[in-house]
């Protein structure tokens, strides 16, 4: 699918038969979800993320978006925006954000965590409702190696909270999207993003680096420039 390169991790969600039974199921208590590693090629070009990525000893990572409407194609296809610490060129990553499953070849929304290379960890679906169009506001902040994540539906208006520890490499930082099966939904307009910010900082004076994401070569998510408020950009596809 991609040319391999040790050092650029992403998320991979393995729709197994027990992953659908918990999507199915819309489970009462948080549950991981199977996953593996994969790894890209050393240009960003044509890789799994797209959006903005900063290098650095980040301690804070935040980010706003709405959540898109998408059409489904297939049961393998899905979307993420998320925003979290480490990954470009390291084996950990500290995220949070909202999977756009297809599941039955309809877009089934979940909200999770991630302390990779762990699984996913996905909250209950009656306790974070999320609807196409909603804003989510997404936080991951570190002290030495306990991170918290953040996020909320600001338009529903629930929170989630969690505290984790890993002995991370925190050294980048990244607001972006992705599909991990390589698969992404018909989007309807673009995804945006607002409020970017690593270490309290502007995303514009973080020093970030465009990364396009490819469609399973059928097209390519491209970030726009970076707003006139320093924080934000949209995803489009090409």
């Amino acid at each position: 699918m991609y040319s391999p390169r040790p050092g650029w991790t992403v998320r991979l969600v393995a729709v197994t038969a027990a992953a659908a039974a918990s999507l199915a199921a819309v489970a009462g208590t948080a549950a991981a979800t199977p996953g593996h590693r994969v790894f890209h090629g050393h240009n960003h070009e044509g890789g799994n993320w797209g959006g903005y990525v900063s290098s650095g000893d980040f301690t804070t990572a935040t980010a706003s978006w709405i959540e898109p409407a998408v059409t489904c194609n297939s049961s393998e296809e899905i979307v993420s925006p998320w925003v979290g610490i480490d990954g470009d060129g390291s084996s950990t990553v500290e995220q949070t954000g909202v999977d756009t499953d297809c599941y039955g070849g309809e877009p089934f929304k979940r909200v999770w965590y991630e302390m990779y290379p762990g699984d996913s960890v996905y909250y209950p679906a009656d306790e974070t409702p999320v609807d196409a169009g909603d804003r989510i506001t997404a936080t991951v902040t570190r002290s030495g190696d306990d991170y918290r994540l953040d996020i909320s539906d600001t338009t529903k208006g629930w929170t989630k909270s969690t505290t984790q520890t890993l002995n991370a490499q925190h050294i980048s930082a990244e607001a972006v999207i992705e599909s991990p099966s390589g698969s992404y939904p018909s989007i309807s307009g673009d995804i945006e993003f607002s409020g970017v910010r690593f270490d309290g900082r502007n995303l514009a004076d973080a020093d970030p680096q465009r990364l396009d994401a490819d469609d399973n070569g059928r097209g390519t998510f491209s970030p726009s420039d970076i707003g006139s408020d320093g924080q934000s950009f949209s995803m489009s596809r090409h």
